[in-house]
């Protein structure tokens, strides 16, 4: 009897980590229901961060009206647009207003990238006006980079208020 209880309590606990395996190795993306993991794409949490780093370092270079700062940030394929525009009459760093205050309003995924809209105010002499932006920001490597800059921008987010949640 002593022998078929120990025989028993093996197989038992032989099962029981069996199971435990299987279950481990699925949830791990080992098993055939899983979709295979693609290496060049990011978590959405770390497109969205570094997507709006990317475009504050550039709003920042804006402010500061540092050229090669804000060149940095582009995509070495977007360099060639950047250096013909950037300090045109209607450029970023043209030299006949300042940009006092730029500051990103939304991030979010768009079609080709991440679609970043920043709220940027330009002042010439008294006058002050604030443009909206679009940016789409993309992964380059192992690397973030504006791969394009539009006028306009998204919409805010909407944010749950407590009256309407749950």
């Amino acid at each position: 009897m002593a022998v078929r209880r120990g025989t028993a309590q093996r197989r038992g606990t032989l099962m029981v980590a069996l199971a435990v395996l299987t279950l481990a190795l699925s949830g791990c993306g080992f098993g055939a229901d899983e979709p295979a993991d693609e290496p060049d794409r990011a978590p959405a949490e770390e497109a969205a961060t570094r997507s709006r780093e990317r475009v504050q370092a550039y709003l920042d270079a804006m402010v500061a009206k540092d050229l090669a700062a804000g060149r940095s940030q582009f995509c070495a394929t977007a360099h060639p647009a950047f250096d013909a525009a950037a300090t045109g009459p209607n450029g970023d760093f043209a030299d006949h207003f300042t940009v006092p205050e730029a500051t990103v309003t939304d991030v979010r995924p768009g079609p080709r990238g991440q679609e970043v809209s920043a709220s940027v105010t330009v002042s010439v002499d008294e006058r002050a006006a604030t443009r909206g932006l679009l940016f789409t920001v993309t992964r380059n490597g192992a690397d973030w980079c504006i791969a394009e800059e539009a006028p306009g921008g998204n919409s805010p987010a909407p944010t749950a208020s407590p009256l309407t949640a749950g």
